[in-house]
C-alpha cells in the first residue's frame, strides 16, 4: 500500500538550493516517488541565532515504507549529505545548530504517532509559516 508522506526540508549552510535538490533526489531514490515539491522559501532561523538564512521547502512523497523506516532513512540522508549535529537538549532546552540539510517528517497519511523517536503530525509545524505556506501550496 502506498502512503502519503509530507516532508519539510531546510538548509542554511553552503549552496542551500543544491543541498535541498540533492536531498530530494535521495528521497526519491530511497523512500519513494517525490510527487510534488513546493517553491523555496527563504527565512530567518527559528529558535536560535545565526547569520545564515534558511531555504525551506515541503515535498509530498508516495512511499511504501513505515513512518519509522522513513525517519531512519531521512536521518541517514542528512548524515550522507554532511549533517553532523542534530538538535540537542541543553539544560532542559532544545538547542539548534546551523545545518547543511534538515528533513522533518510532517505528516504520514492521517496517522498519529507519539514515540520517543517520532511524533506525527509534526508537533510544531502549525507554528511555522515556512512549513505551512509551502504545505498549502502543494496539498
Amino acid at each position: 500500500m502506498t502512503h502519503k508522506l509530507y516532508l519539510g526540508l531546510g538548509s542554511n549552510l553552503g549552496n542551500r538550493e543544491a543541498n535541498i535538490r540533492r536531498a530530494l533526489a535521495l528521497i526519491d531514490e530511497r523512500l519513494g516517488s517525490v510527487y510534488r515539491v513546493s517553491s523555496l522559501v527563504e527565512t530567518e532561523p527559528v529558535d536560535f541565532c545565526s547569520p545564515h538564512r534558511f531555504l525551506n521547502a515541503v515535498c509530498l512523497v508516495h512511499t511504501m515504507m513505515s513512518p519509522e523506516a522513513c525517519l531512519r532513512e531521512t536521518q541517514k540522508i542528512e548524515r550522507d549529505l554532511g549533517r553532523t549535529q542534530k538538535s540537542t537538549l541543553v539544560d532542559g532546552e532544545l538547542c539548534h545548530y546551523d545545518r547543511i540539510i534538515d528533513i522533518d517528517l510532517l505528516t504520514y497519511d492521517d496517522l498519529h504517532v507519539t514515540t520517543p523517536e517520532l511524533t506525527l503530525p509534526h508537533p510544531r509545524m502549525k507554528e511555522r509559516d515556512f512549513v505551512m505556506r509551502p504545505l498549502e501550496e502543494i496539498s
